[in-house]
C-alpha cells in the first residue's frame, strides 16, 4: 500500500524511489524460482504426511525436521528477494518523506545495514557449520549430519548480503 504524500509535497515532485523489479545484474528470478520450489516441496511433504497419517495413523518421522529446514530456507530466500527489491520492513513515514536525496541516503543506509548484518551472520555461521562437521553432530529426528542443514545458513546469508550491496550500488547510480 503506497504511503500518503506528506503535506506540502505534490506527487510529481516525489517520484517513487523503488520500482517494481528494477534491473539487477543477477536476475531476481533466482529467488522467485527458489521460493516456488521450496513452497512446492513444503506443500508436497505436508500433503504426503497428512495422507500417511489419515490412512495409516502413522506419520513420516522426517517430515517435521525437513519442513522446519525448508521454512528457514524460505525465510532467507524471501529476505534476499526483499533486500534486492528494497522491500524490507521500515517506517515509511521516515523513509518516504523528505527530499529525494534524503530518501536515497536512507535507502542506501538501510542497504548497508542489511549487508553488514547478514555478512556478520554468514561469517559467524561458518563456525557453526564447522563445529557441526567437526563434532559429527546429527539431526535429532532422523540422524543425518547436522551440517547438511546448517551449511545453507552462511551461503544464503552471504547471498542476501550481496543482494543488499547490489541495492546500495543501484541506489547510488539512480539520479
Amino acid at each position: 500500500m503506497p504511503s500518503p504524500i506528506p503535506p506540502g509535497h505534490s506527487p510529481e515532485a516525489m517520484p517513487a524511489l523503488d520500482e517494481a523489479d528494477e534491473p539487477a545484474r543477477v536476475p531476481l528470478k533466482i529467488e522467485d524460482w527458489l521460493t516456488v520450489l521450496v513452497m512446492g516441496a513444503l506443500a508436497l511433504i505436508t500433503f504426503a504426511n497428512v495422507l500417511a497419517r489419515y490412512f495409516t495413523s502413522q506419520s513420516f518421522a522426517w517430515t517435521e525436521e525437513f519442513s522446519v529446514f525448508l521454512m528457514i530456507v524460505l525465510a532467507l530466500v524471501g529476505s534476499s528477494a526483499a533486500a534486492a527489491r528494497d522491500r524490507h520492513i521500515r517506517i515509511e513515514y521516515f523513509s518516504e518523506s523528505g527530499s529525494m536525496a534524503r530518501r536515497k541516503t536512507l535507502a542506501r543506509f538501510g542497504a548497508v545495514m542489511v549487508a553488514l548484518l547478514f555478512t556478520l551472520i554468514g561469517v559467524l555461521s561458518i563456525r557453526l557449520v564447522w563445529d557441526d562437521y567437526r563434532y559429527n553432530e546429527t539431526s535429532p529426528g532422523i540422524g543425518i549430519p547436522q551440517w547438511w542443514y546448517s551449511i545453507w545458513l552462511p551461503i544464503l546469508s552471504l547471498g542476501m548480503a550481496l543482494r543488499a550491496v547490489g541495492l546500495f550500488i543501484r541506489r547510488g547510480r539512480k539520479s
